[in-house]
């Protein structure tokens, strides 16, 4: 089995915005820091799962990580 190799990448949430539809997803939209300037803000579904299993959001505000995870064989060495 390959390790995975993984990057974590901090960011905070700087908007919840409601759905426009009902039965639509509320979004939270994070900014990146260490990303470039035009790709600095994600927007994602607002849902987390916390170790209880009970659903839960992010508030506005909050210190997230985000983390990028891949498999040995999806990477290649840099060189030195």
């Amino acid at each position: 089995m390959s390790r995975k190799k993984r990057k974590t990448l901090r960011g905070t949430v700087q908007k919840v915005i409601q759905p426009v539809l009902s039965g639509e997803p509320e979004k939270a939209e994070i900014r990146v820091e260490e990303a470039d300037e035009l790709y600095r803000e994600i927007r994602i579904e607002n849902v987390m799962t916390e170790e209880s299993g009970q659903k839960v959001s992010l508030k506005k505000g909050a210190n997230v990580d985000i983390v990028i995870e891949a498999d040995s064989d999806a990477t290649t060495k840099k060189p030195d």
